[in-house]
């Protein structure tokens, strides 16, 4: 029992950082139809700005990375991405690899290519111990802050005015224009809301691995856009539930592979994961637009 409820708050920690990337990149995929590949780099300017504000007080390095990141998003929708809207899909997608390649050599050469360390709040990897479970306090925050998040991100889609416009625009983008919800507005607002997403997952993540890379943003990009093709395609609640059912499978591989077997846990991740979409493709939620496309 004490090993079975050691793993539930290993995954839930780990599912809801990926529960998190996942519905920073659904957001947009469910408005623009776009998988922004750059959202893996706003990850990692979080982290470089973490470094560049090390000497500042903690909440003072949290909320201007925090804005830095939430402005980049912006900046990345009006150069990259608003004058491509009415583009192809093959284009927008060629736009996101471009921004993102451009991101990590911009980085390569401001930073260069060696690790930094990141040390950010080291006191939150103390380890707390109850009824011989184990827990950092970094963890705790992890699950917190999720759950705060996912409730936030619902109540803001549901109650608020632009929440219900991009949901709007999420089901019938041309649809919701010709009702008089403005485009411009509402990709704005998605592209602020995964910005401070990708944010709240860079302090985490960064703090949580302790180094930081030009490229350190692929690797949670990518499982964030495994989790919304998981989830279902356009369907936020389903990007949730992909990232976190993705952070059950990796705690599950790291306790049941034998020892030299475990350098290789995401390969036998991504194989179960690539064995569930051969039998059900559409993923695990199908939103209306997709359904009706099927």
């Amino acid at each position: 029992m004490t090993i079975l409820l050691q793993g539930v708050l290993d995954a839930v920690s780990i599912g809801g950082l990926f529960a998190l990337m996942a519905l920073g990149i659904g957001l947009i995929f469910g408005i623009m139809r776009l998988i922004n590949f750059a959202h893996g780099e706003l990850i990692t300017i979080g982290g470089y700005a973490m470094v560049v504000l090390a000497d500042a007080p903690p909440l003072a390095t949290a909320i201007l990375t925090l804005l830095f990141v939430i402005l980049l998003a912006l900046v990345m929708e009006r150069l990259a991405f608003r004058p491509l809207r009415q583009a192809s899909l093959p284009t927008l997608l060629i736009a996101s690899f471009a921004v993102s390649y451009l991101l990590q050599n911009v980085l390569l050469l401001i930073f260069g290519g060696n690790t930094k360390g990141v040390n950010f709040l080291p006191s939150l990897s103390q380890p707390i111990e109850f009824s011989g479970l184990r827990i950092t306090y970094l963890q705790t925050v992890i699950i917190v802050v999720t759950i705060v998040l996912l409730v936030a991100v619902t109540l803001f889609l549901k109650r608020t005015r632009f929440g219900i416009q991009m949901r709007a625009a999420a089901e019938d983008f041309r649809m919701a224009q010709l009702v008089g919800i403005g485009a411009t507005a509402v990709a704005v607002t998605a592209f602020a809301t995964s910005g401070f997403l990708a944010s709240v997952v860079s302090l985490l993540y960064i703090t949580q691995i302790g180094v930081i890379l030009p490229q350190t943003g692929l690797q949670p990009a990518l499982f964030g856009f495994v989790a919304t093709v998981l989830g279902g395609l356009g369907s936020l609640l389903g990007a949730a539930v992909g990232g976190f059912v993705i952070g059950c499978l990796a705690v599950v591989l790291q306790i049941v592979l034998p020892l030299e077997l475990r350098l290789f846990r995401d390969a036998f991740l991504f194989a179960i994961l690539f064995a569930v979409l051969l039998i059900r493709p559409q993923g695990f939620i199908v939103v209306r637009w997709a359904r009706e496309r099927v």
